[in-house]
């Protein structure tokens, strides 16, 4: 597996609106634009830093996993992503490997990318995320 950077720094907010104003008009950071994920209950918004970004995440339901995640954890980092060239290698990988996975085959993320996510329990509690564009 070959990890080229990091991708992006998930934030789990309440609203992208609100919390746009601290990463654009306080730090600076250039506004990429919003998506919606239906799939995964969520509206991002991105604010590119060199090659990785920072990535906002509001909930588009109630019982999505940012709504969870809040409600248990309240407003923050959610999970950090490492750009992989090769995601499925990557996953065969780390199952061969015996790493507990979320995810073990990839699905659809924000702007078309492939990602799949690691489980808490195998990495001291973080939850990591690999995509590849």
């Amino acid at each position: 597996m070959k990890v080229l950077h990091i991708d992006h720094i998930g934030v789990a907010v309440n609203s992208n609106q609100e919390s746009k104003t601290f990463w654009s008009d306080i730090l600076g950071l250039p506004f990429e634009g919003e998506e919606t994920v239906t799939e995964q209950k969520v509206k991002t918004a991105f604010f590119p830093v060199d090659k990785s970004e920072v990535e906002l995440l509001e909930s588009t339901a109630d019982d999505g996993p940012i709504a969870k995640f809040i409600e248990k954890k309240g407003q923050g980092i959610h999970h950090i992503a490492f750009r992989v060239d090769d995601i499925e290698g990557a996953l065969a990988e780390l199952k061969e490997k015996g790493v507990k996975l979320i995810d073990e085959k990839p699905r659809l993320g924000a702007g078309g990318a492939k990602i799949a996510f690691i489980h808490p329990k195998a990495t001291g509690g973080v939850l990591v995320e690999l995509s590849e564009r």
